[in-house]
């Protein structure tokens, strides 16, 4: 099954339990579907309850987080990730103060779905990863899909917690199929460390060389990258891929973590003040004494995305720029 095929099917699983879930978007309504067809046949079952939307994500999100307001659950598709920004005002400064600031705690069940994300030719404006632009927003909870996580599980638990959260998908995850039964390849196996976070290993989930920690969007490129450091450079991997990036509890990690030396955090967004920075002062501060120098980060570089395929790849955080990241880790 595919990624995109997982949440769909999680989606029907919310909206067959839940009579009062309520789904929100630009052309999620059938035939459409969604741009990436992840609400196909929702409103064929559910017309009442799934509802396409005119183009304004202020609107969208601040209808959204009004029907959270008053207890009724809703899930709001930005069709692409980028155009967040039109409804930052409604995220940070209404959704995520309301479970607290009409003096009591207030459940805000209001999950916010964002395709996010390059590698698919589309251009400076439709290819974005935002994330860090929504750290440490007080209320506000970040979660991101990976090929790991069974996404009905995931979905379940995010609409469930009744708080304002923002589920970034990536595109190009869309089209990779969700593993399963703990095995990646012919080289790597799986299992979840926590409910949260995945963990990519050779043989041995408690021997390796260096620790990559990156986003589900980026999780195929680090396990491209822990390949060719195992048969190029014998250097081995230990790859952990988190669902839950904000807020990011490294505690019940520390006990897998206590022989790392080197960790690098990847991630797609440019540099500066990102997801990756912040895990990186976490795990500093735990494990400093026992790492050989500060925790290293691979981002993509300072530029807009461009369409062309040649350029886009030079932008982005790639296999190649994770390899690099973690040679200069080990043997700098």
């Amino acid at each position: 099954m595919r990624v995109a095929e997982n949440l769909n099917l999680a989606l029907h699983e919310l909206f067959a339990a839940d009579p009062e879930l309520m789904l929100l978007g630009e052309d999620v309504g059938d035939p459409y579907g969604g741009a990436f067809k992840v609400t196909k046949g929702l409103s064929t079952r559910w017309p009442d309850r799934v509802l396409s939307t005119p183009l304004s994500e202020g609107g969208i999100v601040g209808v959204g987080a009004g029907l959270a307001l008053t207890g009724t659950p809703a899930i709001v598709e930005i069709m692409f990730g980028d155009f967040v920004a039109l409804a930052f005002d409604q995220i940070a400064n209404f959704a995520s103060k309301s479970v607290s600031m009409y003096g009591h705690e207030r459940p805000m069940p209001l999950t916010v779905r964002c395709p996010t994300g390059g590698g698919r030719g589309y251009g400076p404006t439709h290819s974005q990863s935002l994330q860090k632009h929504f750290i440490g927003l007080p209320g506000l909870a970040l979660y991101e899909t990976t090929p790991l996580h069974d996404n009905r599980d995931l979905l379940a638990r995010v609409v469930g917690a009744g708080e304002p959260a923002v589920l970034f998908e990536d595109k190009v995850l869309y089209t990779q199929r969700v593993l399963t039964d703990g095995v990646v390849d012919d080289l790597f196996s799986y299992d979840l460390l926590t409910p949260d976070v995945a963990r990519v290993f050779v043989d041995d989930p408690e021997t390796y060389d260096c620790v990559v920690i990156t986003t589900g969007g980026v999780a195929h490129r680090a396990l491209a990258a822990a390949r060719s450091l195992l048969l190029e450079e014998e250097i081995t991997c230990l790859v952990l891929v988190p669902a839950k990036l904000h807020p990011f509890d490294v505690g019940p990690l520390l006990p897998a973590l206590r022989g790392a030396k080197t960790v690098v955090v990847a991630e797609e967004s440019t540099a500066g003040g990102t997801w990756g920075a912040e895990v990186a002062h976490r795990l500093h501060r735990s494990l400093w004494t026992t790492l050989r120098g500060p925790v290293a980060l691979a981002h993509s570089a300072d530029s807009v995305i461009p369409t062309a395929p040649h350029l886009e790849a030079e932008v982005l955080v790639g296999a190649s720029r994770i390899h690099r990241a973690v040679v200069e880790a080990v043997r700098g």
